[in-house]
């Protein structure tokens, strides 16, 4: 659980606050009631990936908290999308997996860019893609639809990107792609929380994800922890949980 309270100039100062064993809905609740009512009436925004049980640990423990959905993690369902568009489509005109020399084979990482940073020459190799075969239209869809979802985070303000998100979801269900249909869905049931982004100035788990990162380092560095509790501290140590004075020594 990490502190992504914004400072005075809006930039978020991420602190690591507990960990506990687990990646459930329930750890997260009772980790939640633990912390008492002063703590928990104290939280205006939560920030999570699309997992129902964190949802339901919010809405239980945190209910006037403003449940956000990540942004990563939305763009990485479109994402993955548009794989599972390329391989299906790739199947059913070659009858076997991606090889060296099929075409939606050869642009699958390009797929994976924002279109804002392809160059020249990959822009051409989407486009030699889409021409190869008629049948190739669905994996250009798709694409397109990841793009747009992706779009909707990158505009000059919040209000221009919730237009975004609410075209997606009044359009995305009536695709007839059942993949790109199937994330409209998604997106629908967690409507609240994915308008949730552009109502709360971007908030997301940028601070968890890069809290995230020091922890996997000193773990690294410490090659394992065979206690548990001595794993945490030092964890809470280093991710800014702890606030030791400079002239203790223990």
């Amino acid at each position: 659980m990490v502190d992504l309270t914004r400072d005075a100039h809006g930039r978020t100062r991420a602190r690591l606050l507990d960990l506990v064993p687990g990646r459930s809905g329930q750890a997260y609740k009772t980790w939640l009631t633990e912390r008492g009512d002063a703590f928990r009436a104290g939280v205006q925004i939560a920030t999570l990936d699309p997992f129902r049980g964190y949802k339901n640990a919010i809405d239980d423990q945190l209910e006037d908290a403003r449940a956000v959905l990540d942004a990563f993690h939305v763009v990485k369902l479109a994402t993955g999308v548009v794989d599972e568009v390329r391989r299906r489509v790739q199947q059913d005109i070659h009858g076997h997996r991606g090889r060296r020399d099929d075409p939606l084979y050869r642009i699958r990482n390009i797929l994976r860019a924002g279109e804002e940073h392809l160059t020249d020459r990959q822009r051409a190799r989407l486009d030699t893609a889409w021409t190869a075969d008629e049948r190739h239209v669905e994996v250009e869809l798709a694409w397109r639809c990841a793009q747009q979802v992706r779009s909707a985070y990158h505009q000059d303000s919040p209000a221009a990107g919730r237009k975004i998100a609410e075209k997606i979801l009044q359009s995305f269900t009536s695709c007839p792609i059942p993949e790109v249909a199937r994330l409209g869905r998604t997106l629908k049931q967690w409507r609240t929380e994915y308008l949730g982004y552009f109502d709360t100035n971007g908030a997301s788990n940028g601070g968890t994800e890069a809290v995230n990162g020091l922890i996997e380092l000193h773990r690294r560095v410490a090659r394992g922890f065979r206690n548990r509790d001595n794993y945490r501290l030092r964890m809470l140590l280093i991710g800014g949980g702890l606030d030791p004075s400079p002239h203790t020594h223990r």
